[in-house]
């Protein structure tokens, strides 16, 4: 009898959490239909780069807005009817968790996701390192994770089953920067050397070993290659040393405190290369050039980028969900939120086609998901379908750069909305005095 007691007793304590993922749980086996089917949502939202994780964060939002809406004018899967019709007109539900920026955090509340929210698959995690973390607990759990927002190439080269990545990595978009420099020198511009500065972490580290692999191929120098802590509070010391190495080009892989003391440090300096190009991470942020002073410190700067607003514009339904999103979260949609868009409606549309929550089910129809560039917002893509690594073949960049308060593309040729402006110098010495980068305070 007291043995009996003790069980129900048991059973009380842990009913909410048999409870809990019911719901989405229910048709793994019957395939019947479910009010909704749970989506974690893994982004930093405090600390240092909660601005872009807030920003993905909006994007991922919105995407389960529009599954879970009526948008019939949009020609994006899932946007005519409300849910998601393989299960009967299920809600995507998605359920947020804060990174912190931090690994062992990701890792964590991605275990707790699942475990204890009934997530049948994950998605985002913005740092690399983090969804480096965040993808091997979800691999050990057997659960699907879509990444959008991370760059460094080694995510896909893991051998994981359940990890797969819809924007592009770091070497599709150094092949582009690299592009623009043939461009350039074609043109006659003195391109013999490179420098690279970059934080000391997974997506730094990693985007250094592309950019020195590609100068190789491309007959450059590495004059510079200089990396800094990531709690670093002044970045003079190692801009120096950049500097001293003379490079022609400069590549910064930064997120977005660090990219503003880069800035601070180029200007203490008076230091100005030729060329600066961003691979994203803070380049990404409006933080980077909101506001008349850090817009002057970043003007004629470059950046990589899987979406532009400009392309956007020439594109009836990536306009329309960019103008979406301005309305209803304030602010203009960027990079950020565009890859965690698209990367909640590519899973999306994996568990429609699986028509289970299933998680094993939900990866098989990861696979093969097709997607063309008509169902995408994200210009120019071609399309997403993952190789077998799990990293999504279509996926493109662009280059901008950063002129008279806005960001333009200038390559590759075909879709650019103006000529680059290299070197930097010429950009800066046309502009207005009230318009120029404040002199250097002293060195």
């Amino acid at each position: 009898m007291r043995g009996a007691l003790r069980a129900s007793a048991l059973l009380l304590a842990f009913a909410p959490l048999l409870l809990l993922p019911a719901v989405t749980q229910a048709d793994r086996d019957t395939r019947t239909r479910v009010a909704e089917v749970r989506v974690g949502v893994l982004e930093p939202t405090s600390g240092p780069d909660a601005s872009a994780g807030r920003d993905a964060r909006n994007g991922a939002r919105l995407a389960a807005d529009i599954i879970d809406g009526e948008f019939p004018d949009l020609a994006l899967p899932l946007a005519g009817k409300p849910g998601l019709p393989g299960l009967g007109g299920a809600r995507l539900a998605l359920v947020q968790a804060d990174t912190k920026g931090d690994p062992r955090t990701g890792a964590g509340q991605a275990q707790r996701l699942v475990t204890g929210q009934g997530v049948v698959a994950l998605t985002g995690a913005y740092q690399s390192a983090v969804t480096a973390a965040a993808s091997e607990r979800a691999e050990q759990l057997k659960v699907p994770f879509v990444n959008g927002d991370s760059s460094s190439p080694t995510l896909t080269e893991r051998g994981l089953r359940y990890f797969f990545r819809t924007g592009p990595s770091d070497l599709t978009y150094g092949r582009t920067f690299f592009s623009l420099i043939e461009d350039r020198k074609a043109a006659g511009v003195p391109v013999s050397s490179v420098g690279i500065v970059h934080i000391d972490n997974q997506y730094g580290d990693d985007g250094a070993a592309i950019t020195r692999q590609l100068a190789r191929q491309h007959g450059l120098r590495v004059a510079a290659d200089v990396g800094y802590p990531a709690d670093a509070t002044d970045l003079v010391p190692y801009v120096r040393q950049v500097r001293a190495g003379g490079p022609d080009v400069l590549f910064v892989l930064s997120y977005t405190a660090d990219a503003l003391l880069l800035q601070k440090a180029f200007t203490r300096l008076g230091y100005l290369p030729p060329a600066v190009l961003g691979y994203g991470g803070g380049f990404a942020d409006p933080a980077f050039v909101a506001g008349p002073a850090r817009a002057a410190d970043a003007e004629g700067f470059l950046r990589r980028t899987a979406w532009s607003a400009q392309l956007a514009a020439r594109n009836p339904t990536a306009r329309k969900v960019a103008e979406t999103f301005a309305a209803r979260f304030g602010a203009p949609m960027t990079e950020n939120s565009a890859r965690a868009f698209t990367a909640v409606m590519t899973l999306a549309v994996a568990i429609d086609e699986a028509r289970s929550t299933d998680p094993e089910r939900i990866r098989a129809a990861l696979r093969t998901v097709t997607l063309s560039g008509r169902q995408l917002i994200m210009q120019p893509w071609d399309s997403v379908r993952f190789d077998a690594h799990g990293q999504n073949t279509g996926a493109r960049g662009v280059v901008e750069q950063f002129v008279d308060g806005r960001w333009s593309v200038v390559h590759p040729n075909d879709l650019r909305s103006r000529q680059v402006v290299w070197p930097l110098s010429a950009l800066r010495d046309a502009l207005p005095d009230t318009r120029r980068p404040a002199a250097p305070a002293g060195k």
